[in-house]
């Protein structure tokens, strides 16, 4: 397999550690592993892995912290482990920055359908923005106070200031301003994020859904951006302008 993608595993269970590291190896993955925090960061320092699995209950700064910490600096997949069936966790996760899910105990099949799902669809944002580049479209996407970089895919506002996006983030409002004056259904969001072999749940779009709402300041009651179409799904009704 040519050009290998490298995925770090983040588990205080040395059992976990040595389960994923094996069954994702036999399948093609360039496997590193961290016991807690303070070893995935001396792992980070090294080189950013293409993808990273990150347990929720780790000793010291927890997934979470993690996560947080991460999204700081690298927009790279992240999917959480959870130990915890309460949906809750679930959702902050998916609220600060993880791009999914997995609840412990899981299969490392379905794990491994999430990790291609992934890192298909970071592949496909990498490519959607080399296009836009050599086909010397517009660089700047804006609309309402936002203006998005499609080359370093932030969003700035009135300021300029930066605003990081996640890939998820990303990709779900380049659906939107991509869309024209088509509402984009829920199917097409979930196929969009996480692909065909995702194990998508109503709550989880919700959640990206919301999420993005919030970061651009849009009331879903009033919406001046995301209006909800019922039946149909989702209109973006800001207009939407390009700049170079």
């Amino acid at each position: 397999m040519t050009n290998v993608k490298q995925v770090l595993v983040v588990d205080d269970d040395q059992d976990i550690r040595e389960l994923l590291a094996e069954y994702l190896t036999k399948n093609s993955f360039d496997v590193i592993t961290a016991e807690d925090g303070i070893e995935m960061n001396q792992k980070l320092k090294v080189s950013m892995p293409d993808l990273i699995i990150l347990d929720i209950m780790l000793p010291g700064d927890d997934g979470f912290t993690l996560c947080q910490r991460i999204r700081q600096t690298s927009d790279v997949p992240i999917i959480m482990l959870t130990a915890n069936s309460d949906e809750m966790d679930r959702v902050l996760g998916l609220e600060i920055g993880a791009d999914d899910y997995i609840a412990k105990p899981f299969s490392p099949r379905e794990l491994l359908a999430r990790i291609k799902a992934l890192l298909r669809r970071t592949q496909f944002v990498a490519k959607h923005a080399q296009e836009i580049q050599d086909k010397e479209k517009a660089r700047y996407l804006c609309f309402a106070n936002w203006k998005l970089d499609t080359q370093q895919h932030v969003l700035l506002d009135t300021d300029n200031t930066v605003f990081p996006l996640t890939g998820a983030d990303y990709q779900l409002l380049m659906l939107f301003l991509e869309s024209g004056e088509k509402p984009i259904s829920r199917d097409q969001i979930c196929q969009s994020l996480h692909g065909r072999d995702a194990f998508a749940n109503e709550r989880g779009i919700d959640v990206h859904l919301s999420r993005l709402r919030h970061f651009l300041g849009d009331d879903a009651k009033a919406p001046s951006m995301i209006k909800t179409v019922r039946g149909k799904g989702y209109l973006f009704i800001a207009p939407i302008h390009t700049e170079n």
